[in-house]
């Protein structure tokens, strides 16, 4: 196991490499970040002591060099248009685009799952056919037009929840929620519920496809034929072998909901580091951008990690396999 992981983790590396040097080099020169931070009315004096003070008149590969020491320690620089720290401003939004993410992510599992294993095990109902209709909407909607139309009939034409914010917050230390509130869980669901739309329309049809699969194999036959009961044979049998490609699609899925929820929360105003990203793409804010970038790969490879430390603890065959190329 530990050779495992130190092997995924030196194929990480060189992939965080390039995604840095990418993100700078895409940034580097957008924009006049000088003229940002000192506004319309400044002097050449006052231009080059900043132009020193960020670092910009240095070349190119000693700016990375510089941007990469600092950001193995956490610090990406000051924000061009705020003037304050970036690991500060991302710090302060990471709560709530984790929040949106992991409660989008529950929603896509805890419905779509149930709804996959329903639609496998009896195709031909009405139920089931409803379920797939619903799953094309899901999946043939942008989702910004989801959002739309969810704040349109929920927060205009009935007036149940909020259109736009995070509602009341509590902080526990550093880490913000709005978990604990009444008014930080009604300002939750739309947003979440137009993240984890299509997720869990595709993850439903993974396991309705998967469940069809498992249920005309041999072993799935032979358990029948010991006579198992059918709850022993779907949910004690092929349920548990469905799941292994859902764990990878699901952890896959997770870091783009994360790195895809700039749209939800623009849509919705949520405060968290997508919304932060938008508004420092019109602003030329370069060090935001690319820390942003730089964490949303940090994510992804994080994240395959785990799927496939999961994979390889619930797949037997990738330890058989393992242990006989040793």
């Amino acid at each position: 196991m530990f050779s495992f992981i130190v092997s995924r983790l030196l194929q990480a590396l060189p992939v965080m490499l390039v995604v840095s040097f990418i993100s700078f080099a895409m940034f580097a020169y957008v924009g006049d970040p000088v003229a940002i931070m000192l506004g319309q009315d400044f002097t050449e004096a006052q231009r080059q002591a900043l132009v020193r003070e960020l670092g910009l008149d240095k070349p190119f590969f000693v700016q990375f060099m510089t941007f990469l020491g600092n950001a193995i320690q956490g610090e990406f620089g000051l924000s061009y248009r705020l003037s304050r720290p970036v690991a500060e401003l991302i710090a302060e939004r990471a709560p709530a685009t984790l929040e949106l993410a992991l409660c989008a992510a529950v929603i896509a599992m805890a419905v779509g799952v149930p709804m996959g294993v329903y639609t496998g095990l009896y195709r031909n109902s009405w139920l089931s056919r409803f379920f797939l209709t619903f799953s094309l909407i899901g999946v043939s909607l942008p989702t910004f037009l989801i959002g739309i139309l969810l704040i349109l009939v929920f927060s205009v034409w009935l007036g149940w929840l909020p259109s736009f914010g995070r509602g009341d917050v509590v902080r526990l230390g550093w880490w913000s929620t709005g978990l604990l509130t009444w008014s930080g869980l009604k300002a939750l669901i739309l947003p979440a519920i137009t993240l984890g739309l299509f997720q869990l329309t595709l993850i439903m049809r993974l396991v309705r496809s998967e469940m069809m699969e498992v249920l005309r194999t041999d072993y799935i036959k032979f358990a029948r034929a010991r006579g198992l009961p059918n709850r022993a044979v779907h949910f004690g049998h092929a349920l548990k072998n469905t799941l292994v490609p859902v764990i990878t699609i699901a952890g896959l899925q997770l870091g783009a909901i994360i790195a895809f929820a700039i749209v939800t929360e623009t849509v919705f105003q949520w405060p968290g580091m997508g919304l932060l990203f938008i508004q420092s793409v019109g602003a030329a804010d370069i060090p935001v951008m690319a820390a942003y970038l730089m964490m949303i790969a940090a994510v992804f490879v994080s994240i395959n990690l785990i799927v496939d430390l999961l994979y390889y603890a619930v797949d037997p065959r990738l330890r058989i396999g393992r242990g006989r190329g040793h």
